[in-house]
């Protein structure tokens, strides 16, 4: 049995163990449906990020790597309500270049949406087509009856030129080629699009009469009524429109390291700008950023103080509430095109290491602070029966997270959260605690189980957490062990060229010093 067939990752306890001694394996601990409750250890981080949640407040996670910011911003994102609104650029015909921004309602939406679903209308293939109607769209061969596509100029069948009508409904006018090839490429042009793509003809649909339209879908025909075409008329009238945030969509974002352009939208470069035959107008140019995508949700960014002076425009964007999309590349077609009034109402969930505070922009941090709160998370939790049972709780997530790797049984579970305890210590000198630094853990878990998964072994034992470790050692310890001090480590990796002072950029230092030296 492998270790993925033995996983128990989708196993469901029969009755969970009340002690942790009464645990035969990881597999029999319930998982809490609650997202916000699977994050060990950070109570008060839990409790402000609920009220966070209902009360759309801002939050600061301030602590090291790997003891939960990104999951309880996650979390938080879980537990707000559906976004409600979509968010649309309009093109102006007036100014192109100035499109408007639009916002939809949930229930707009879903009205056109029903509407539009009439505007996709019936397909039908071309031998249930009355046959004087596939014929004028190019379908049926009009000598012998033979059905092939209207891309097709002769008949497979009798490789007679099927009928062409007069007119074929290809626009001459706005060929943008037509000065520079002539009738060539009209020619060619016609021949490829075949005789007409559209046929309005009456048909009797329980007992009344109606106009229908035929048009060519492919291999298939597309066959509209009267309410399809009416919708399409309507919709024929509307400035045209594309969506840059979607209605549904999850309500979670990470901008971790974002570029301005990623953050802040942009306007994609076209190198035939809004010309009406070649190129592309504005409105359908423009991109959305990570502000407008967070609306009505969480923007995420670790490490924010890696955004240097782009914190400003996330300042901006919590007050206004509103962020304008523009082209930031000055050599690029989108460099005129602006959209005013975009809408980014979103909870800023930042996080930062202590040693960076001061790198925090102060109007921000004091944003964040009148708006929301700031929390620093725990690095350790007191070594009690319930914190051990949230720690094998914990190793349950990440096997089933994982899904690669077998459960823990009872004397591996054990092992595991000794080194919690010997990390307590070591990492943050606190005793009789269990570390909260928990993604290492995480990793020591996932090598436990790579471990057991090869041998083939049911569950993860005992010796296979001891040697996940040994092996998860950081590579600055396996040096001391392996030369006995760091130092000597470097010493002894130095290359010849290195010992004798050459180094990686032994054509600088020489440069330098024929230079000092008056030979160059």
């Amino acid at each position: 049995m492998t270790g993925k067939e033995s996983s128990g990752a989708t196993r469901a306890p029969q009755k969970e163990p009340v002690a942790l001694e009464d645990v035969k394996d990881t597999g029999e601990l319930s998982i809490p449906s609650d997202p916000l409750e699977r994050i060990i250890g950070q109570e008060r981080a839990v409790e402000i990020s609920r009220i966070a949640a209902f009360q759309r407040r801002h939050l600061l996670l301030v602590g090291p790597p790997g003891i939960g910011k990104s999951m309880t911003a996650q979390a938080l994102a879980l537990h707000l309500e559906r976004p409600s609104q979509e968010i649309r650029v309009v093109h102006n015909p007036e100014m192109p270049e100035r499109p408007t921004a639009e916002v939809a309602s949930r229930a707009e939406v879903l009205t056109e949406r029903e509407s539009d679903s009439y505007l996709e209308g019936e397909l039908i293939s071309p031998e249930k087509a009355p046959p004087n109607v596939a014929e004028r769209l190019g379908y049926r061969c009009p000598k012998c009856g033979f059905h092939s596509l209207p891309t097709e100029r002769y008949c497979p069948s009798c490789n007679t030129m099927k009928q062409l009508a007069s007119n074929s409904g290809t626009s001459t006018t706005g060929n943008p080629f037509r000065d520079l090839v002539g009738g060539i490429l009209e020619m060619t042009v016609n021949a490829s699009e075949g005789p007409n793509s559209t046929i309005r003809t009456t048909r009797v649909r329980n007992g009344v009469e109606e106009v229908v339209a035929y048009e060519r879908a492919g291999d298939m025909i597309k066959v509209l009524d009267q309410r399809a075409m009416e919708n399409r008329r309507k919709k024929q009238k509307e400035s045209p429109r594309k969506v840059l945030v979607k209605l549904d969509r999850i309500p979670f974002v990470m901008a971790t390291g974002s570029s301005e352009t990623e953050l802040l939208g942009d306007v994609r470069h076209d190198p035939y700008g809004g010309h009406p035959q070649l190129g592309t107008l504005p409105y359908d140019r423009v991109i959305p950023g990570a502000v407008h995508e967070a609306h009505e949700g969480v923007l995420f960014i670790d490490e924010i103080t890696h955004l240097g002076q782009l914190q400003r425009y996330i300042l901006t964007a919590m007050q206004e509430k509103r962020f304008p999309i523009s082209g930031r590349n000055p050599q690029s077609a989108g460099a005129s095109v602006r959209v005013d009034d975009v809408p980014c109402d979103f909870i800023l969930v930042a996080a930062c290491n202590i040693n960076d505070l001061p790198q925090l922009l102060a109007p921000l941090r004091s944003r964040i602070t009148g708006g929301g709160y700031e929390v620093l998370l725990d690095t350790t939790m007191p070594d009690t029966e319930k914190n051990r049972r949230k720690l094998a709780q914990f190793c349950a997530q990440e096997v089933v997270t994982d899904g690669r790797i077998p459960h823990m049984d009872r004397r591996a579970l054990a092992d595991f959260i000794t080194e919690a305890g010997t990390r307590a210590e070591k990492l943050d000198g606190v005793r009789n605690a269990l570390t909260l630094r928990l993604r290492e853990m995480g990793g020591l878990i996932r090598m436990a189980g790579d471990l057991a998964t090869v041998e083939h072994a049911p569950l993860i034992e005992s010796k296979h957490v001891t040697e996940a470790i040994r092996r998860a050692l950081p590579i600055e310890e396996q040096i001391r062990a392996k030369y006995g001090s760091y130092q000597k480590g470097v010493q002894a990796d130095r290359t010849e060229a290195q010992r004798r002072g050459m180094g990686y950029y032994y054509w600088n230092e020489t440069e330098n010093r024929d230079r000092d030296s008056g030979y160059l």
